[in-house]
């Protein structure tokens, strides 16, 4: 091939076509449209986390500029002697009171599923508890689980049982807080209704006429057709019980012992010193503003490797193609 034939073949080849005047507009336009979302993003998410990382390695108490120290707030944090119990805490509420309100919902949602006359009622009073404001639910436990007048002690005690000292006693505190978390259970009961009604009744039937039971329906039919469901409400319930907040600064700043009132920081023996409680101790109590940074840190860090293991393990036990 002579020099001249190249030069012919690449003056051939269409040159690369410019954006028209147009698509550069239409370009502006949409980058105009989505800043409010970009500037909303770096300001209120990207900013925060790097102001978090970078105030770790200080010592800052808001009073005075920071002071870097480098990671001597991490060393800190882990040779805390409440680092573990609060991790503990927290754990307790994400391995076992996460899964108890799950399959309470997962049940509920199973009983409701059922299309009967007035079932629509009982869908809303099942789902009521949600939409009362977490403290308002908090103040109303303390009282029915209050050891001297409480509802509940009250109506055990009618049937001869003696009951425990709900708020005091550090074996059952966090047991008070599941039960009201149960109690609160109806949005994930909804999500797992509407993943049920979207199972097509003929798999039931066909199962049925093939000889299968109830049990056998739900292993082979119900459960792994609403796996994604599962996955969804597991990893959204996993990331709220690291942040579990609320709840326990209510039951441990006013905890009921006797006939008073008695502020507590942590309750009973720390039995409801949560992970996030104890940073915002040590933030808005102690001003320690560096070392709750840290301690942001580590839990995002918890946080993020658990909700990740979470999604491998159910993704090597789900199928989103079920028909």
């Amino acid at each position: 091939m002579t020099a001249y034939s190249r030069k012919v073949e690449m003056s051939s080849k269409p040159a690369a076509k410019r954006p028209s005047k147009q698509q550069k507009h239409f370009t502006k336009l949409g980058l105009l449209f989505v800043s409010p979302w970009i500037i909303g993003f770096l300001l209120f998410s990207v900013y925060p986390i790097a102001s978090a990382v970078y105030y770790s390695l200080t010592e800052y108490n808001i009073f005075q500029p920071p002071q870097f120290v480098g990671i001597k707030n991490y060393i800190d944090l882990f040779t805390n002697r409440y680092f573990p119990i609060s991790l503990g805490n927290t754990m307790y509420m994400a391995f076992i009171g996460l899964p108890i309100g799950l399959v309470v919902a997962l049940m509920l949602a199973l009983l409701l599923s059922h299309e009967m006359k007035g079932m629509a009622f009982f869908r809303t009073v099942y789902y009521l508890p949600t939409v009362v404001p977490i403290v308002a639910s908090a103040m109303l436990f303390i009282w029915l689980l209050n050891g001297d007048y409480g509802l509940l002690n009250e109506g055990l005690r009618r049937i001869g049982i003696k009951g425990p000292n709900w708020l005091s006693n550090p074996s059952t505190t966090k047991m008070s807080l599941i039960l009201m978390d149960t109690w609160r259970c109806g949005q994930s009961m909804i999500i797992f209704l509407s993943a049920l009604k979207a199972i097509p009744r003929s798999f039931y039937e066909a199962a049925e006429l093939d000889g299968a039971g109830p049990v056998r329906r739900f292993f082979s039919i119900t459960l792994p057709y609403i796996g994604p469901t599962i996955q969804f409400n597991l990893v959204i319930g996993l990331i709220a019980s690291f942040q579990y907040f609320t709840q326990a600064f209510i039951f441990s700043s006013v905890t009921s012992i006797g006939s008073g009132y008695q502020t507590i920081g942590g309750g009973p023996r720390n039995s409801l010193l949560f992970y996030s409680l104890e940073l915002y101790r040590q933030a808005f109590s102690y001003l320690k503003m560096g070392y709750a940074c840290a301690m942001a840190i580590v839990l995002f860090l918890i946080v993020l490797v658990v909700t990740m293991l979470a999604m491998w393990m159910m993704e090597r036990r789900i199928s989103y193609d079920v028909e």
